[in-house]
């Protein structure tokens, strides 16, 4: 039988993580980098299938799920957050098809934005990608630095962080910081990272104003959004601090190329590179030295 793309279901979600881990691993190893993806709970899949059902598609052989793709939208920003298929079928067109079906969620929600997050090295979907008109725009780094080696670098902060919640959260004040560093409103996302038990969010104020948030999850920090670009080193700066009185033994973040003040804070930081990613998209959006991303699925 043909293999066949159909909306994807709840049942089909670890399936699809089993895909995306096995893809991720023969990827990393192939070049070099080693075994860097192990299976989460797949709750940020779970909020999206539920929010926009139409985002979700698996490739499905006879039964058996053999590729997943997921995207989201927020505003006029669609943005592909997996797109795997099983190792052994990656050479049977899958892919395409997948594309196919989640350009076409793209279109339905008129997003006038396309735009993902994928490994620097990864030059096969690089190259599929640019041929549906996503062009590299921006790298993106992972940097990352053991909890004992930060805990001596940290300086006292220049801005303040006051814990962010569910039941007080001011969603309102979020929204133009969103605006400004990305074009869109993620409400929505908010109120998914709020209710996440493992994340904590933040705002971050310079004396009386608020000027943006961070959420911080076992160690790891982002998403991470300023008003203004000149504020995005000491917010993360202040984020490093925060993190670094956490029990994670490493402290990480994404970093975008583009935002040298927050490149410069996590190298001072003793941050080391440790994953090149690359942002793709149809034109360019967005303000990346003001926001650093969550992962390469959230963005």
């Amino acid at each position: 039988m043909a293999v066949v793309c159909r909306p994807a279901c709840s049942e089909d979600l670890a399936r699809a993580e089993e895909i995306v881990v096995a893809s991720i691993n023969e990827l990393t190893e192939r070049r070099g980098f080693g075994k860097i993806a192990s299976s989460r709970p797949q709750h940020f899949q779970a909020f999206s299938l539920t929010d926009d059902p139409e985002g979700l598609w698996v490739a499905d052989d006879d039964g058996e799920i053999v590729g997943f793709a997921w995207s989201w939208v927020c505003g006029e920003l669609w943005f592909l957050a997996q797109l795997f298929v099983a190792p052994d079928r990656q050479s049977d067109g899958i892919g395409n098809q997948l594309l196919g079906k989640s350009f076409a969620h793209a279109a339905t929600r008129g997003a006038s934005v396309k735009a993902l997050i994928t490994f620097t090295f990864n030059n096969v979907s690089q190259g599929l990608y640019i041929r549906h008109g996503l062009f590299p725009r921006c790298p993106i780094y992972m940097v990352s630095v053991p909890s004992d080696r930060l805990a001596s670098r940290l300086a006292e902060p220049l801005l303040r962080l006051e814990p962010l919640a569910a039941a007080t959260a001011r969603f309102e004040d979020l929204v133009p910081i969103d605006v400004s560093a990305l074009g869109v409103s993620r409400a929505k996302h908010h109120r998914y990272l709020l209710g996440d038990s493992t994340t904590n969010g933040f705002t971050i104020h310079a004396g009386r104003e608020c000027v943006g948030y961070v959420y911080i999850s076992d160690g790891h920090i982002g998403p991470l959004a300023v008003r203004r670009p000149d504020l995005v080193g000491p917010a993360l700066a202040a984020a490093l601090s925060l993190a670094a009185r956490s029990d994670a033994p490493t402290i990480s973040a994404f970093v975008p190329g583009a935002s040298e003040p927050a490149l410069k804070v996590a190298i001072d930081h003793g941050m080391h590179l440790t994953l090149p990613m690359l942002l793709m998209s149809n034109r360019q959006f967005g303000d990346w030295v003001s926001y650093l991303p969550r992962n390469p699925g959230f963005m």
